[in-house]
């Protein structure tokens, strides 16, 4: 029986065909489902045979790793360069954005907030 080795849903395309191309490198006879046209699924990557999973699973988790201390190194290097986006230039660059995000956070944590704050009184 098939069982889902991932989930597509905001999967970067290149890296759904980076987990494609591993699968093929290593023999594993997995199929693809595709997103539904209404966004209810969002597809997803399957392998075939159930005693197969565990080893392809060990194969996704070793890609991930390795995937993962690239992109933490990438954005080290943005750091020290200065090019990464902060908290502090996006406030520089869009003060009136950053202000009603912060503003919009306030407002649900105090609707949130306010039974309780109802009830203790």
């Amino acid at each position: 029986m098939a069982k889902l080795l991932l989930n597509l849903r905001n999967v970067p395309d290149d890296e759904s065909a980076e987990v494609r191309a591993l699968l093929d490198r290593h023999r594993v006879d997995y199929y693809e489902t595709r997103p539904s046209p209404w966004g209810i699924s969002a597809g997803g990557l399957w392998v075939r045979d159930a005693d197969e999973f565990a080893r392809a699973k060990s194969l996704l988790a070793d890609y991930q790793q390795a995937r993962g201390e690239q992109a933490r190194a990438e954005r080290r290097r943005e750091l020290e360069q200065g090019r990464a986006e902060t908290f502090g230039s996006l406030l520089r660059t869009r003060p009136l954005f950053v202000l009603l995000v912060l503003a919009g956070m306030a407002l649900v944590a105090s609707l949130v907030l306010l039974p309780f704050l109802l009830l203790s009184r």
